[in-house]
């Protein structure tokens, strides 16, 4: 069931940044005007943190870490603290574990499925956001992000970085040379595809290297095609994989897979192209690349910058297509949610930071970011293109669904070579085995959501 619309809320006026400088100062016997976070008091007072140290545990690396890491810069700035980032594995649960068990977690992680927050907060590593954090997220968040990051009515995430997750990315000179035009349904799609083939171009690039890009396939085809209600369903397990509207969707996406001839590579090259490479051959070539479309999110302006094409003119992009007569265009997403391990000012400090508007202006202007956050001013985004993404998605308000993979046991939806990964791989190397690949789902979900059932 869809979640109503909230109304937007009105800022926060005073930061959290703000009034952890005041009582600081305050307890340094400074008076005065109000400062801002990072200034020095009336009397020399000390920063807010300083001398606080946080280690941040992401799975990032190139760009992104880049980015995220100016954001603890700002922060560093701000209070005094000091910020270390710790590169993680994937599956990050994993490498939090072997870190607690060894007692050195960090300070603050990133987790990217609400299935790893519930997981964690069920081992009891997660800590509450603290009074701070949830003020922004009242002020700056609807509350169907708020709900993502809680479990069983505490609030333990705060949604920093969000994906638009239904969107196709194209050559437009490919396009201009075939004639063709952006699709709204699933057939219009599969005929566009054919147009392009028959100008000379491989139409769609598939990353089925890795799993979670077929999964987002999966997910926007059964979004679309069997609604929310058993979006939800099948996302918590009440219904089975076995279940007719999963047979639907999985027909449905081998109308695609079934014709090797429109996947760049064949399905073949599709299995041996990891996600990075399938963006970035369907940029390079000119008008001639290897594919001309690619399915991903708004995060696949990282890989289009690493190319010379210029989002907005040599690439542009469309909502993914409705698929069935019924159909409606999905608005699936995406996140990572900063959690913290331990219990200190300063983890909670960086939680509110990260909940706040300043912090998402720093990495939106850098581009291949998204930010759930509503009071992040649109302009804050380097093109046309990223401010009508983000738009798009601050206006669904609640009415989106999470990746439903990323609310799964990670054991099933988030791990590579196995699970549901493991599975639609297959699927794409042979499609006509619907039966087979829906029995396979069904028995590897059992098992992974028993396990978590027991904990």
């Amino acid at each position: 069931m869809r979640t109503t619309l909230r109304p937007r809320k009105a800022a926060v006026t005073m930061t959290a940044f703000t009034a952890l400088a005041a009582l600081a100062l305050a307890a340094c016997g400074g008076g005065g005007a109000e400062k801002e976070p990072g200034e020095a008091g009336p009397s020399g007072g000390a920063l807010p943190l300083k001398g606080e140290k946080i280690e941040v545990a992401a799975v990032w690396t190139g760009p992104e870490q880049e980015n995220f890491t100016k954001v603890l810069k700002e922060f560093e700035k701000r209070t005094g603290a000091t910020v270390t980032f710790v590169p993680a594995q994937d599956p990050i649960v994993n490498f939090l574990g072997t870190k607690i068990a060894g007692g050195s977690p960090p300070d603050v992680a990133m987790l990217p499925q609400v299935g790893a927050i519930q997981q964690a907060a069920a081992q009891k590593w997660l800590k509450p956001v603290g009074p701070e954090a949830e003020a922004q997220l009242a002020a700056n968040y609807s509350r169907g992000w708020q709900d993502l990051g809680a479990v069983d009515g505490t609030q333990y995430g705060v949604y920093f970085k969000a994906a638009n997750k239904s969107l196709v990315w194209y050559n437009t000179a490919v396009f201009e040379n075939a004639g063709a035009t952006e699709p709204k349904t699933w057939k219009e799609f599969l005929a566009t595809a054919e147009t392009i083939s028959a100008s000379g171009v491989t139409p769609v690039s598939v990353g089925g290297a890795d799993g979670w890009t077929l999964t987002d396939w999966f997910e926007n085809v059964y979004l679309s095609q069997a609604g929310p209600a058993k979006y939800d369903q099948l996302a918590k397990h009440t219904i089975k994989w076995t279940d007719p509207s999963v047979t639907a969707a999985l027909t449905t996406l081998a109308e695609l897979f079934g014709k090797p001839s429109l996947i760049a590579g064949g399905t073949s090259g599709a299995l041996q192209t990891e996600y990075p490479a399938s963006v970035t051959q369907t940029f390079t070539g000119g008008d001639q690349p290897k594919g001309a479309m690619v399915f991903e999110g708004d995060f696949a302006a990282v890989n289009i910058a690493q190319t010379e094409a210029k989002i907005g003119t040599d690439a542009k992009v469309f909502p993914f297509p409705k698929v069935g007569a019924a159909g409606t265009t999905p608005v699936v997403t995406a996140g990572d949610a900063a959690v913290a391990l331990k219990d200190t000012k300063g983890a909670k400090a960086l939680l509110a930071f990260l909940a706040s508007p300043d912090a998402a202006r720093i990495w939106a202007a850098e581009g291949g970011f998204l930010s759930p956050n509503k009071n992040l001013d649109p302009s804050a985004y380097p093109n046309d293109v990223q401010r009508e993404i983000a738009k798009a998605l601050i206006g669904a308000g609640d009415d989106f669904r999470f990746d439903m993979s990323d609310q799964m046991p990670q054991s099933f939806g988030g791990t590579p070579g196995k699970g549901e990964w493991k599975a639609l791989q297959d699927f794409l190397k042979n499609p006509k085995d619907i039966a087979g690949t829906q029995a396979r789902l069904e028995a590897d979900a059992e098992k992974a959501y028993r396990a978590a059932a027991k904990g």
